[in-house]
């Protein structure tokens, strides 16, 4: 134990460990300094100058001109000075990284490190008695005391005494974490000051490295990505069963592009449906809306006559050409979904109504009118000619997947580079501090319903192509569950004003990819709700931890 003690370094000792290497780095640093004061120094300094003259009002142009000028001959020759003395301060450098290669890891940084180690023992082994220590002495004072509610106090203020320890283990833990993470970055320090933040690409990422260790906390990665980990074990489970049962492998590339496939239209939809949850909302109609653009674009698109009414009568579009049915399917399934979104938002904007109920409202209404103006029928096949002219399959790979990407692109455009993406957020997080600030809550409110309006429309407008055809009112049915349990597994809070488009993404790729392993295992459609309402619990729970954590 002595010898392990003589090891660990006072805050003295490690000074004079780094000693030798500030007194050689730093005498290089010195030299550098001198060389660049007239040249790079000088450079940056005139290039500053120069820029608040362009910006500076107060100047006539002549003025402007004249000190430009001037300060570009200045430029010129301190660019100059620079250049020459360029290689000999990229020897020194080199001269100063050769010693810190050859030094700083053998001479200091093991050092700290192997003294770490050890202080943490210690730590440990303090702890340990401290706890053996406070046990005596709790144990002591109970066989004196008979009194049951001095029995009680003294096993409150016992526990309070071992949760004082454990903080003390812990700060002892921090301090010798932060003695630790100080000592890496010295190095990056004096190479900070030798290359003016200039750093290679392995030295950046083994930067990152050791801040991220430095940072790590087991309860927040778990809360962040518990249920990440869970459901790729459970995905992992499921390739290894299926071809045990089924006799043939689950992770297939045909398989992989039929889930990229299946997932493409309801990307859409968890898009829309996110930024409603951004807002601490919902859509409860996101499946009835599938329903109706189903059925709008199979009547458009329908190949021949429709053979079913709409309140009694026939549409025929026949007589218009190809590429304008399908157009005009799109127009009408975008049109229908944003006036109705739009409906909702506006009573959730206007009268502080709860999404759960303008949603639900719409679903009804939705559901009603389909079903009435159809008599629940379904309307057949579309044209056999719009899936190749709009999602073909390009040697085998389907384009579908393209479209899908493009909405991902253009909605984490709209959530992170417009100003209405920003307001999202600032009403999702706090609607009145919002208010306050001059945002109009009801502007984006309403803009966050028609956005979700118009990719509800494109999405089953997808969906009907994909399935080429099919529409009835019961399509889609339990499809904004799906789509809400994507984004709050992808990370999109309840509690309003987080979420990313990534986790948006990746929440609907684990549904599909989780849905359809379990259909090719053969698992009950009615078992596959069982898991999904699982894994919505499960990710709602830990979203309340963190709030709860963060509060």
């Amino acid at each position: 134990m002595a010898v392990e003690n003589s090891k660990i370094l006072t805050a003295e000792q490690e000074m004079k460990l780094r000693q030798p290497i500030e007194d050689y780095v730093g005498k290089i640093q010195e030299k550098i300094d001198s060389l660049r004061a007239d040249g790079t120094d000088k450079v940056l300094s005139l290039q500053n100058d120069m820029d608040v003259v362009k910006k500076d009002r107060i100047f006539t142009k002549e003025e402007k001109d004249a000190k430009i000028a001037q300060l570009k001959a200045e430029l010129e020759k301190a660019k100059a000075v620079e250049a020459k003395n360029k290689d000999e301060i990229s020897k020194l450098i080199a001269d100063a990284e050769a010693y810190l290669k050859e030094h700083f890891v053998k001479d200091y940084y093991q050092h700290v490190v192997e003294s770490c180690k050890l202080e943490k023992v210690q730590a440990q082994e303090k702890y340990r008695r401290h706890v053996e220590e406070l046990e005596k002495q709790h144990k002591d004072i109970l066989s004196k005391i008979t009194d049951h509610q001095e029995i009680k106090d003294e096993k409150y203020v016992h526990k309070n005494r071992l949760f004082d320890a454990k903080m003390e283990l812990e700060k002892d833990f921090q301090q010798i974490k932060d003695r630790r993470h100080a000592a890496f970055a010295y190095r990056n320090h004096l190479i900070d000051l030798l290359r003016m933040s200039k750093f290679t690409f392995a030295e950046t990422m083994a930067e990152k490295w050791e801040n991220y260790k430095y940072t790590f906390n087991r309860r927040a990665f778990l809360l962040r990505n518990g249920l990440y980990i869970a459901i790729i074990l459970i995905f992992i489970a499921l390739c290894i069963i299926t071809p045990m049962v089924k006799g043939v492998p689950l992770l297939t590339y045909n398989n992989v592009l039929n889930i990229l496939q299946q997932a493409s239209p309801r990307m859409f939809l968890a898009l829309g449906v996110a930024g409603l949850i951004l807002l601490a909302g919902t859509d409860l109609s996101v499946g009835r809306m599938v329903g109706m653009g189903m059925t709008t674009a199979t009547i458009i698109m329908h190949q021949g006559i429709n053979t079913g009414m709409v309140f009694g009568h026939v549409f025929d579009f026949t007589s218009l050409p190809v590429p304008v049915r399908v157009i005009f399917a799109l127009f009408m399934c975008v049109v229908l979904c944003t006036f109705f979104t739009t409906i909702a938002g506006f009573f959730t904007a206007k009268f502080k109504m709860h999404p759960f109920i303008s949603t639900m409202a719409n679903m009804l209404v939705i559901f009603g009118l389909v079903t009435y103006s159809t008599k629940g029928v379904s309307f057949g096949a579309i044209e056999s000619s719009i899936p190749g002219m709009i999602i073909p399959k390009i040697n085998g790979f389907p384009t579908i997947i393209l479209w899908a990407v493009a909405a991902v692109i253009i909605v984490w455009f709209i959530w992170n580079k417009t100003t209405f993406g920003k307001n999202l957020f600032a009403v999702g997080g706090n609607a009145e501090a919002a208010a306050v600030s001059g945002i109009s809550v009801f502007r984006v409110t309403v803009g966050a319903f028609i956005l979700a309006g118009i990719l509800y429309g494109f999405g089953s407008w997808l969906e009907c192509i994909r399935m080429v055809g099919s529409g009835s009112a019961a399509y889609g049915q339990g499809w904004e569950m799906d789509a809400i349990a994507a984004c709050v597994v992808g990370g999109v809070s309840f509690t309003g004003g987080i979420g990313k488009i990534s986790g948006v993404v990746v929440g609907v790729f684990i549904f599909t990819a989780l849905t359809y392993s379990l259909t090719i295992l053969g698992i009950d459609t009615n078992l596959q709700f069982v898991f999904s309402g699982i894994i919505i619990l499960s990710a709602v729970t830990l979203d309340c931890l963190k709030y709860v954590q963060k509060k």
